[in-house]
Parts: C-alpha cells; structure tokens; sequence
C-alpha cells in the first residue's frame, strides 16, 4: 500500500506514509514522505505511478510483506551471496539491523527475476482457464506481489529513516528495473482479461463484499495503469512511467540535501535570546554532535538547522528579526539553487504527468487522479472555496490582532494611518505566537514538562483500550529495529496478539527524512498465513521527528508533537485492527486516498479531551499532574488563528489543482524557463504566487519557493489529492461528533461508539467503499458543519 506522511505542524504527514504526510499550517513549513507536516495531519507519501494495487505491491507500495516460503525454498539454491542476503530472509520480521548497501542490488534483481518467472507462470495458466476463480487468480497474485515487494519496500523505508550516498547509489541502480517489472504485471492481458472473465462469469456471485470490490478496484487500476495501451503509445507510456520514479526519487534526495546543507553556528548569546531552555540545549546538543565538544546550553555555541525541532523555535520565539529572517529565507528557499534545484524537475514532472493523463484520454492529470478518489475535481475545489469562504473573515482578524499587538509592543515600523505594525513575513509566526501567550497565558515550553513521551504514549494506549477494547504491549527485542531508539510493540485484543507496529520518534537530521508517517510492513492476510498460523497479523511503523531526550531528560514534547502521534497511531489502527483477510483491501489498502486521513485525523481530536489529556499530561520530575486551568487555557487557545491555518492549506491545495488541471508547464528540463501558464508564460511559482492572493490576506513573501520542497505533490501520492486532507477532516471532524453527542464524560455510550468506529472505520479497511463506510458509522451522509464548529469557523470572528 501507500505511505501516509505529515508535514510540520499545521503536514503526512502528513510532513504528515497511502496512510500519512501531514499537512501544512502555521507560518512555518516543512515535510510525506517529504519533509514535515504542513498541518497537524499526517499524510501519506508514496512514489506515485498511477499503477493498480497489484503492480503497486511490487515497487511503490511501501508495503514490504512476509516472505513466501515457496521462494525462501528456491532461494536455498540461490549463491551464498544470495542465500546469506538480509533481504532476501524468510524471516517473520525484516532484518533492518543487517541491510547493507550492498545487499540492495543482488536481492533486488534476483527478487524481481523470480517475479517475473511467476508472472509468466501465472498468465499460462489463465490462459487455459476460461473461467478463473478468486483462489486461481488473485490468491497467486497476493503471493506474487508480496514476495516481489518485501526487499523492495525494506530497502525504500531504510532509504527513507537510514539514508546514505551509497544507499541512495543501489536504489537509483535498480529502480528503473522494478518499474518495468511492475509495468508488465499492471498491462498484462491474460491477467486482466482473466480479471474481466472473473466479473462476468459464473463465479462472481460466490464472492463475498470485500473481494468484489478488489476486482473492481484492479479493473479501475489497470485500466489507469495502460493496459489498453499499444505499440509506440505503451512504450512512450512506460518510458514516462519509468522517469517519473526517477525524478521524484531525485527531488525528496535535493529537498533533504538542501535542508541538511544549512547549518548556523550561533557564538554570541544575543543572538539567540528568547529561544526557550529546550531549543538551546538542543542546538548545543547538535554544535557538540559536530565538533564543538565544550558546548551547552547556557554558553553556547549553538548550531542552527532546517530541521523542523530547530527551525520552529527559532521562527516563535528568537527576538532577533536578523535570525529569523536568515533561518526564514533559507526554509522557504530550500532545493531550489544549484546543486539541488528542484525547479527544473518539477516542471518536467507535470509535463510528463500531462502526457501520461492524455494517453490514457483524460483532459488533465486532475481528472486521472480523481478517477480513483470519493472527490470529483469540481467537488474538491467546492469544498475548498466553501473553507476559503468561511475562514476569510476570521483570517483577516487575526492579522489585524497581530498587527496592532506588535505595535502595542515595540514593532520599530508601524503604519500612521492604521496603527498596525508593518510585519515581515519572518516576523508573523513570532508576533503570532506572542499574541497567544498574552490572551491565552500559555506557550509550548509550559507545556513541555507534563508532555513526556513515556507519559503520553501511555495515555495514548490507554485512550486506545478506552475506544477499541484493545492492549498495546511493549515487545522491545522481539523484532529487529533499524535505530537503537526505536521500538516496537505488539497490539492484543481478548489476551490475543491481532497486530505489532515498530514507533521511530526522534529527528535525525543527517539520515532521517523530515516529517512524519505510517507505513504499511506486513498487510493481514489469510493467504499469505506462515505455515501453522491461520491468518498472517498485521505489522506497521510510524515515524515522528519530535524533539529527542536532551541529557537525561526524557523527550519532552510539543503539543503539536503529542497531535502528530495521535496522528500517525490514528493511520496505524485502521492498518492494525482490520477484519479484512485479502491483502488488497486490509487495513489502509485500498482506501480511497481522500478519504484514508479519516482515522488520523479523528485522533487528533482526542487530545484536547479533558479526560484523554490528563491521563497522561504529568509533570514528568513530580508526577504533578496538569492543573485545570492550564488545560482550559490550552483548549481556549485550541482555534487560534484557525481561519488563517485554513487559509493556508487552502492555498496549498489550490496550487496543487490548478497545477494538475489547468497550467501548462514546459516540456523540457534545461534551466528555469517558466511555463505557459493560461498562455501568458507564467511558471509553476507565478500560479503559487496567485493562489496565495486569492487565499492569503496578507501578500506572498516573493521569494517564496515552497513548491521546491512540496513532496507531497512532486514526491509523494498528494498529486492534485492535496485536497484530500480536508476532505478527510470534514468525515473525521463529523466523526468525533458522534462521540459528542453520546457524551464524552459517559464511558458506557463512549465505549458503545469506540466500539462502533472500530467495527467499521477501522476494521473494514478498503473492502467496502469509504462512502459507505462512514454511513454505517454515521447513519448519514458526512456534514462540513462539524469542521467548521469545531474551529469557531461559524460564528462572526470579532466575536472570537
């Protein structure tokens, strides 16, 4: 399946893995599988081809799945290169802690000749079966794709959390080969005609809900992936297929070399004045990493990064504008200079995606991107402009708010005829933030002390035996890990172990990928059960980059960090607890991409619950637990500035449309030409740039080269599906009201509707259509009036 990622706070993921990237919000960007969560949802980050399920499994899923013991059995034969391979072990879990780079392109190559083998086997065998059956065609294709995506998908998740110049060489080696390999699964003919035969003949009524679906899901992907393509149009077709593997791979490597390129070492104390005890201590901590070994919090040197655990407190809370402005300048510009100019690529990027969508016959990209999702392209941008709408007014309050405080408090410009300070654009989220301490008397570093990663996560688990009726058990060792901080746990439900999940929590800027994200590692499946089990359990990982432990203190997180796990376990869940037993729709496979940030989203709401937070919100030092009126501080300051952190994914989202459906970029890849744009030769960041003067209430920085590090449209699986997390939010916001409404202070009817959500959400995975899905939950069709309750987005903003 997909990974869902999350960009920076308000990203994935969601950075916000299909199950996360994060969206964007606030002033500060980062992320998907790209760098940070956008906003406080994580997303999912994917390499995204177009292709079906089934071709998916065997190179973008980041799915890896168990071993099949047929081909551990043909591996015994292999060399002892081979036979000795990590990657290659028939293990119940991937040896992470023995990969090597130059395990990648043996394992890789043997995995993918085997594939094809089976596939050519395969297809015989159709061929002589008029009337193919589920267990004649789509249980040998679960086993085809499982196997042929293990190794892969080992190697793309320690590309992802483990990078390296040599890791990185082996990927891009054999990349173009998994391609092809998965190209010839999605356009073979005996396959998809036996697909067609299996939906017209006699052994369709014998299918159950869940696999009815699956084949219709197949027929919809390979039509999408080009099977009725033919001569010079496949091959022109699969050569596109094939480069734009290439070129996202290319852009996430530029984003996270730019990012690590950036390093500021901070000698005078000046400078960073107003940086809270944990940023400092933390850039200490990193200036020490690097070569200063005297450094420390209080005398420095601090060394400054991108990285989003440095970049955000330096953006709230360093009182020189110098600072901000330089950390600023260089986030918001980051891959696009020489050597790693993403510029270039991405306009070849949607070159290339405009022809792949007319060779399959779609008028833009956007509407081969909608063929597979709940929205229509018409519908999406709907529903933005009814946000954008409902966000304006408040939106321009809150500037007008931040503005006359900094004037009130010392901004040096201030316009005579208004009285408003003249804010920079690197002076917004600095002033913003001094705003929210002054009418709400709260800031993140109060925070800080009772948000221990110990702590929350056992609220977090608490929380899940609360809804789901399930237990989450710590079970350190049983599994290889790639880090020595991760660990890994095992989830149990009536004393039974039904999933395990490996949790990776800390940045590491020099080989972690910003962001956070789930990803799929083993999917449940009955088919793929090892010898004397039943069923085959489902395995995760979610990935974070919070603050780490600094010295001996345990990781003290952000509330936004705590928003980002509930975020990432939300994915995980329906990933972990799904009744599906078809590989193809169990847990987030096969859910629609609009519609999978759901769960994620949903789990967000629980931490601004009164019981849920001071489950686990405890004074890490004196187990003080979180005093009352903190917490009503914290949930009166819950919504603030939510019209502008609406506005600004808006905007995101409108630029990812108006790029897929209606700019017309150039078609070669030399130098910075802009594109044709509505025929006037307006570039990729002139489309941005208006976007942002339909959307923002304040005008664009000029410089702005955000879409240089948007993975989540260039990298990622959000191409013209941006949209996606609001979509999501509106299903998950009207979601939670289903537990308002029973009464969060009743546990007999909060339990009734946990379990409720669990039977259907979570556990019905992508066998049953998300629409219907929410109906069984719901009892309706969703409604936008709980998003917009929810964020006081309904009422007249100067009565906020």
């Amino acid at each position: 399946m997909q990974t869902i990622q999350r960009l920076p706070s308000r990203c994935i993921i969601k950075t916000r893995a299909k199950a996360c990237i994060r969206a964007i919000s606030s002033n500060t960007f980062v992320s998907s599988a790209s760098t940070y969560p956008m906003t406080r949802k994580a997303a999912l980050m994917v390499p995204l081809l177009g292709i079906p399920a089934a071709a998916l499994a065997v190179m973008a899923s980041r799915a890896f799945l168990n071993r099949n013991p047929r081909f551990a059995t043909q591996a015994s034969f292999a060399s002892s290169a081979l036979t000795n391979n990590p990657l290659l072990s028939s293990a119940p879990f991937p040896l992470f802690d023995q990969v090597r780079p130059e395990h990648v392109v043996p394992a890789i190559r043997h995995v993918l000749s085997e594939t094809l083998t089976s596939i050519e086997e395969l297809e015989a065998r159709l061929q002589a079966d008029p009337n193919p059956t589920w267990a004649t065609l789509v249980e040998p294709l679960e086993r085809i794709s499982d196997h042929s995506r293990l190794a892969w998908e080992v190697v793309k998740h320690l590309e992802a959390v483990k990078n390296s110049d040599e890791l990185r060489a082996a990927v891009e080696e054999v990349q173009p080969e998994t391609v092809r390999v998965s190209l010839k699964l999605v356009q073979s003919q005996p396959i998809y005609k036996a697909y067609r035969a299996l939906r017209d003949g006699p052994n369709w009524n014998n299918l159950d809900e869940a696999q009815k679906r699956i084949v219709e899901m197949e027929l919809r992907d390979f039509s999408l992936g080009g099977v009725a393509l033919e001569g010079e149009t496949k091959a022109r077709f699969n050569a596109i297929q094939e480069e734009l593997v290439q070129l996202s791979t290319k852009f996430t490597n530029n984003v996270l070399d730019s990012t690590k390129a950036f390093k500021k070492l901070v000698t005078d104390k000046a400078d960073v004045d107003g940086l809270p005890e944990t940023a400092l201590a933390l850039a200490a901590q990193r200036a020490a990493s690097d070569g200063h070994k005297d450094a420390n919090a209080a005398t420095g040197p601090w060394l400054l990064t991108l990285d989003f655990p440095c970049y955000q407190p330096v953006m709230l809370h360093a009182k020189s504008a110098a600072l901000r402005e330089e950390l600023y300048k260089a986030y918001v510009s980051r891959a696009s200079a020489a050597p790693t100019d993403n510029t270039p690529l991405m306009e070849r990027i949607l070159a290339l995606r405009q022809e792949k969508a007319a060779l399959l016959g779609f008028a833009n990209y956007a509407e081969l991107s909608m063929a597979s999702k709940m929205a229509t392209l018409p519908k999406a941008e709907a529903l933005l402009e009814e946000v954008r709408t409902a966000s304006f007014k408040h939106a321009e309050q809150d500037q007008i708010d931040i503005e006359k405080f900094a004037a009130e408090n010392g901004f040096p410009e201030v316009d005579a005829s208004t009285g408003r300070a003249k804010l920079q654009w690197w002076d917004v989220s600095f002033w913003a933030d001094r705003l929210r301490e002054s009418r709400y008397s709260i800031s993140d570093e109060e925070l800080r002390p009772y948000l221990a990663l110990p702590n929350v996560l056992d609220g977090l688990f608490n929380l899940a035996k609360r809804l789901f009726d399930i237990e989450v058990v710590a079970a350190d060792g049983e599994a290889p890990v790639w880090d020595p901080s991760v660990r890994f746990f095992r989830v149990k439900r009536n004393g039974e172990t039904v999933a395990f999940f490996y949790f990776d929590p800390y940045s590491r800027m020099a080989e972690k990928r910003g962001g956070a994200w789930m990803d799929v590692v083993l999917g449940r499946s009955t088919t793929l059960a090892r010898p004397g089990e039943k069923v085959r359990l489902p395995v995760a990982h979610m990935v974070c980059n919070q603050t780490p432990p600094i010295g001996s203190k345990p990781s003290l997180m952000t509330l936004d960090e705590v928003t980002t796990l509930f975020h990432e376990f939300g994915h995980a869940l329906q990933h972990m607890l799904t009744h599906v037993n078809y590989l193809s729709a169990s847990g987030i496979n096969g859910v629609d991409w609009d519609a999978v940030e759901l769960p994620s989203q949903f789990m967000e709401n629980w931490c601004y619950d009164e019981n849920t937070l001071k489950s686990f919100a405890k004074h890490y030092e004196t187990g003080e637990p979180l005093p009352k009126e903190l917490f009503q501080r914290v949930l009166a300051a819950k919504t603030y500035r939510a019209g502008s952190m609406y506005l600004r994914q808006i905007r995101f989202g409108s630029t990812d449309l108006e790029l897929h459906a209606r700019y017309k970029p150039v078609s070669g890849t030399e130098g910075k030409e802009e594109g044709e744009g509505k025929g006037q030769g307006e570039g990729v960041f002139a489309v941005d740039q208006a976007m942002a003067v339909k959307t923002l209430v304040t005008p664009p920085y000029p410089g702005d080269r955000f879409l240089c590090s948007f993975n989540h449209i260039f990298a990622g699986g959000y191409a013209a599906g941006y949209y996606s997390y609001l979509w999501a939010e509106v299903l998950s916001a009207d979601s939670f009201a289903a537990f308002e409404e029973a009464g969060l202070d009743k546990e007999d009817k909060i339990r009734e509707t946990g379990h409720r959500f669990r039977d259907t959400v979570l556990a019905l995975g992508g066998g049953v259509a998300p629409a219907e899905v929410f109906k069984r939950f719901r009892g309706r069709e969703p409604s936008p009036q709980a998003l917009l309750r929810h964020n006081n987005l309904l009422v007249d903003p100067a009565a906020v």
